[in-house]
């Protein structure tokens, strides 16, 4: 009977044992899920800041191109209407120099306010062409001016889908969690491409020729006014 009692004994202290001894190993379990999910969690976030950065770098491009295209317009407006005003030699000055001026700016905000002087200067350029009849007719003119509009519609969609696109990457490096892993790893936030649109709009001047007038014609004589011929005897 004393045998019994002492395997018995031993039995319970055994299990005891094995689960004294198995609690730290629960607890390394434990915490190597959880340091397992925050490093899921951290390349997650890190890949999804990473894609989006890389769509807002993607989205500035798109401007670059259609502000290069818009440079590459310029020197051939300036040369046609210098064909007819030679003697606005300031304000082809001021367009060549704003030009300039747009090509050497670097980031969204200094850009911005160079290409709203370049904006200006243009729109003072086809005010010059409304006093020139000869200019309003040249085809190569209503061409260039044309193209420019259109460079500027694109400049517009390019400028929208840029700002969309920096607002959800700053959001998303700003606010909970990702603020908490934005700034270790480098990830700064963008700024906007905002400018005044009246400054970028190209002024739409009317070239075409004014219709001719017409005489307003009297109104027909109704009866009994003596339109019609005839005597009274």
């Amino acid at each position: 009977m004393l045998l019994v009692d002492l395997d018995g004994d031993s039995y319970a202290a055994g299990r005891r044992t094995n689960r004294i001894a198995s609690r730290p190993m629960v607890w390394l379990i434990v915490i190597l899920a959880i340091v397992a999910l925050l490093v899921v969690a951290l390349v997650v976030l890190y890949n999804r800041f990473v894609r989006l950065r890389n769509r807002v770098d993607n989205a500035w491009a798109q401007i670059e191109v259609q502000l290069k295209r818009r440079w590459d317009l310029i020197p051939n407006l300036i040369e046609t209407v210098k064909g007819y005003a030679e003697h606005e030699r300031g304000t082809f000055e001021a367009v060549t120099q704003a030009r300039a001026n747009a090509q050497k700016a670097t980031g969204p905000a200094e850009t911005a306010a160079a290409e709203g002087i370049l904006g200006q200067a243009l729109g003072r350029l086809f005010a010059v062409a409304e006093a020139y009849p000869e200019l309003q007719a040249d085809e190569n003119f209503r061409q260039l001016q044309t193209e420019l509009g259109e460079t500027e519609n694109r400049i517009a969609v390019s400028r929208q889908v840029y700002n969309d696109t920096v607002l959800t990457y700053n959001n998303a490096i700003q606010t909970f969690p990702g603020v908490l892993v934005a700034s270790p790893f480098g990830f700064a936030k963008r700024e906007f491409f905002e400018t005044d649109s009246t400054q970028r709009e190209v002024p739409q001047v009317d070239f075409s020729p004014d219709p001719p007038s017409v005489a307003p014609t009297a109104p027909p004589a109704g009866p009994g006014t003596g339109g019609a011929p005839g005597g009274t005897s």
